[in-house]
């Protein structure tokens, strides 16, 4: 797996932003370690997810490209089909809850995107996704069971590594679990005493629940201030790649969500969306534990204004 990471990186080569990674003074004091921040709100769409969507979409067969791209998604991946699509001159459809947030429903159609909104309390937007793609040819990108789209996230944390060659934790945010699997197997091939910690919401604790059990278990719609971590369950792609390349799974409060995303707003000038600063969240709320050199994926800034509005305000 760690080749296709590999693979992906050329592939991205001038098309995908190098990110940069940022450090604070004030947070190394805090945790007493010294923290690195790969800004993956400064990527294409404002989040990782563009990885994943144009390593995939890229390698479409011209037959496949012809008919069409189908996903379904909260926001970012979303945005990302869409952009990829415009860039590449491929219709894109997309199933978007009707509680989507506002900036990112906006920027996917603004990329040109077809949306197909639903009730997420009365459908699935799997079933609605796969009904389409069978009555008109799609083709299928998912957000994050996909080999192609794991191994374009994965690319996040090797930058990492290319740029600091020695970190002895990495915390991802984890949904779907494609960007912390394909982090996590980033970092085996490139930094193999470094350990990989995915971070969930308390409210959305599936894969959690999945890496302590080792039994796929499914959180339905969790009320979680982090819109990108409500998917239902990891993957059956992802599910083991988790087993296999993470080291520890933990959760965090809704506070200590917010207080992270008003950390990087107030000290670090940046802008970062809940489910950006989980591992942040975890760091600062001492759900782990400081340890050296510690990298964190800051996964989006997509935050639409009536959050953030929430967030400032606590």
């Amino acid at each position: 797996m760690f080749e296709h990471i590999l693979a992906a990186k050329k592939r991205l080569k001038g098309v995908s932003h190098v990110t940069p990674i940022m450090v604070s003074r004030t947070l190394n004091r805090l945790v007493n370690a010294e923290v690195f921040l790969k800004c993956e709100n400064f990527q294409r769409i404002g989040a990782f997810k563009f990885r994943g969507a144009f390593n995939s979409i890229s390698q479409l067969s011209e037959s496949e490209k012809a008919r069409g791209v189908i996903t379904y998604s909260s926001g970012n991946h979303a945005q990302a089909v869409a952009l990829v699509g415009k860039l590449l001159n491929i219709r894109t459809t997309v199933v978007m809850p009707n509680d989507a947030p506002a900036t990112k429903l906006a920027a996917t159609k603004e990329y040109g995107a077809t949306i197909i909104d639903y009730d997420p309390a009365k459908a699935k937007r799997e079933d609605i996704a796969k009904e389409l793609e069978r009555t008109h040819g799609y083709v299928m990108i998912p957000p994050y069971d996909h080999v192609d789209v794991v191994a374009g996230q994965g690319t996040a944390a090797l930058e990492m590594f290319e740029e600091i060659a020695t970190l002895n934790l990495l915390l991802v945010p984890c949904g779907g679990g494609g960007l912390l699997s394909g982090c996590a197997v980033a970092a085996k091939g490139a930094a193999k005493n470094c350990k990989t910690i995915g971070i969930e919401p308390e409210l959305a604790d599936d894969a959690t629940k999945s890496f302590h059990t080792k039994k796929l278990h499914r959180v339905i719609n969790p009320p979680t201030i982090a819109d990108g971590t409500r998917t239902p369950s990891l993957g059956k792609i992802t599910f083991p790649l988790v087993l296999e390349y993470v080291d520890d799974m933990k959760t965090v409060s809704e506070a200590a969500i917010i207080d992270a995303v008003r950390f990087l707003f107030y000290r670090m000038k940046l802008v970062i969306e809940p489910s950006g600063a989980l591992g942040l969240a975890a760091l600062l709320s001492q759900v782990v534990k400081p340890k050296g050199r510690i990298g964190i994926i800051l996964s989006g800034g997509n935050i639409d204004s009536d959050t953030m509005i929430k967030v400032l305000a606590s």
